[in-house]
């Protein structure tokens, strides 16, 4: 076991996720505005207070599924694997915005699709 208690563990991770968070958002919200700009015309008959609620509960539960990365990172740093997981946990970062941003455009692609 690392020498490397669960506080150390978690204050790092919180250290290195949460600047990142705001990259994982600007990625999901260039996604929603790329869609709704292909989309202008239809998105204009559609703009509607449910429409922005929709979007809220979708942009609150992805900061949620965000922390999910908290359960992997400080796992691994508290196993002894953490020398090689601290210069690897970008991977997971990547690989989540990308699914992430798959996720937002087909759900925004759902919003859209559901007024037609």
């Amino acid at each position: 076991m690392p020498d490397i208690t669960f506080r150390q563990a978690l204050s790092d991770a919180l250290r290195y996720w949460e600047p990142r968070r705001i990259l994982y958002n600007l990625a999901l919200g260039l996604v929603v505005v790329a869609v709704f700009l292909v989309n202008l015309p239809i998105m204009r008959s559609q703009l509607s207070f449910d429409l922005f609620a929709a979007l809220f509960v979708l942009a609150v539960s992805a900061n949620v599924a965000y922390c999910a990365a908290y359960v992997v990172d400080v796992v691994l740093q508290l196993s002894t694997y953490r020398t090689t997981w601290l210069r690897a946990r970008w991977l997971l970062l990547a690989v989540g915005v990308a699914f992430a941003a798959v996720l937002a455009y087909f759900f925004a692609r759902g919003l859209l699709e559901k007024g037609d």
